[in-house]
């Protein structure tokens, strides 16, 4: 295989962001020199409806001849990077403490019409995280219950809905965030129950979505050293390959959570963090900061890392083949063009959807 052959193949694996409202010329050049997987947009990239639309079309458009994904963090509450005149959801625990299964399909079926929209094409939610730890930094009210069969009775009913208006779901963060006493932006957590524990409490979430058919599963940042005493979650074998894949039996795609997280700020090894989560058994790596040069930096340690035959050409493969279906399934090759404003504004906070916002807020 040729070196290009290799950088264009590697680039499928890798989903970045940028700053700033369009494209910038760092990442057309990236997605030129080692055609990108996708992008991920944040609060920075966001200025109205339209422009939105604009923006998720060029995003797509950016390899001729190969849709890219424009994903995003949308899932109510403190994280949604997209705020009125969208639909602003409440909190998931909100939805949790109504344990209504019908509301939460009429939530995702809204949330999935008002990205698909504006052109979004993946979302990473829902968080199926159990909130065992109640002063947890990071999840919190994110998190849809304290109880496991909520969790996954809900979650369930989420990623149905989603994936049936065409959006594929991501259900996070495995192996379960949701007792954490740290945030993994800031430091790496340590989780130190016992495999029984995890069965029985933070596996079941996963299960249950895994049987509804998620598209994608996102790893997290956590030391869980029922599992592996040594890596992070993200970055360990044994949880990836030998946990999800092998105990839960999930084949769809693992995502990264971002890899510029500071809980992976001391896992420094040769090829970098997002080499070692695709040896690992991951299949996508998020960088989602602005550092360009981070970002292709990372590209070419994956590559170094399979030149020297460090991560077998078979792991590419596998990851690759993986990608490819979940595109094959999701993702029609020709790019709508953006809605004009008129059809956005029929969509995007309609009443029926405020309905739905409303129904939730009783319960936050």
């Amino acid at each position: 295989m040729s070196l290009r052959a290799l950088r264009r193949r590697v680039g499928q694996l890798l989903f970045t962001g940028f700053g700033g409202p369009t494209i910038p010329p760092e990442t057309r050049a990236l997605a030129r020199e080692f055609g990108l997987g996708g992008v991920v947009l944040f609060k920075r990239n966001v200025e109205e409806p339209a422009q939105v639309a604009e923006l998720a079309y060029d995003a797509a458009t950016l390899r001729d001849g190969d849709r890219l994904w424009v994903a995003v963090d949308q899932e109510g509450g403190r994280v949604a990077r997209l705020r009125a005149p969208f639909t602003e959801w409440p909190p998931m625990l909100a939805l949790g403490r109504a344990d209504d299964p019908a509301l939460a399909g009429r939530f995702a079926t809204a949330l999935a019409r008002e990205l698909r929209a504006v052109g979004i094409t993946m979302d990473f939610a829902p968080v199926v995280d159990v909130l065992t730890n109640p002063a947890n930094p990071v999840i919190g009210d994110r998190a849809l219950s304290e109880d496991a069969a909520t969790v996954a009775r809900l979650a369930r009913q989420i990623v149905e809905a989603l994936q049936a208006e065409g959006l594929p779901a991501c259900a996070k963060h495995f192996p379960g965030h949701g007792d954490a006493s740290v945030d993994s932006h800031h430091a790496l957590p340590l989780i130190e129950h016992p495999p029984d524990r995890f069965e029985a409490v933070e596996f079941l979430p996963f299960r249950e979505v895994i049987a509804a058919g998620v598209a994608s599963v996102m790893v997290g940042h956590l030391h869980v050293p029922a599992f592996d005493e040594v890596n992070p979650a993200s970055v360990s074998r044994e949880v990836v390959t030998g946990l999800l894949r092998g105990r839960l039996g999930f084949d769809g795609v693992v995502f990264t959570d971002d890899l510029e997280m500071k809980a992976l700020a001391s896992h420094a090894t040769r090829y970098g963090v997002f080499a070692d989560a695709i040896a690992a058994g991951c299949d996508v790596g998020l960088i989602c900061g602005t550092d360009y040069d981070r970002q292709a930096a990372a590209l070419e340690g994956l590559i170094r890392a399979l030149e020297d035959e460090t991560i077998p050409i078979a792991r590419l493969d596998e990851a690759l083949a993986r990608t490819e279906a979940l595109k094959a399934r999701w993702l029609s090759p020709a790019v709508p063009r953006p809605l004009d404003a008129r059809r956005l504004a029929a969509i995007l906070g309609s009443a029926e959807h405020q309905r739905v916002a409303e129904s939730l807020a009783r319960w936050a």
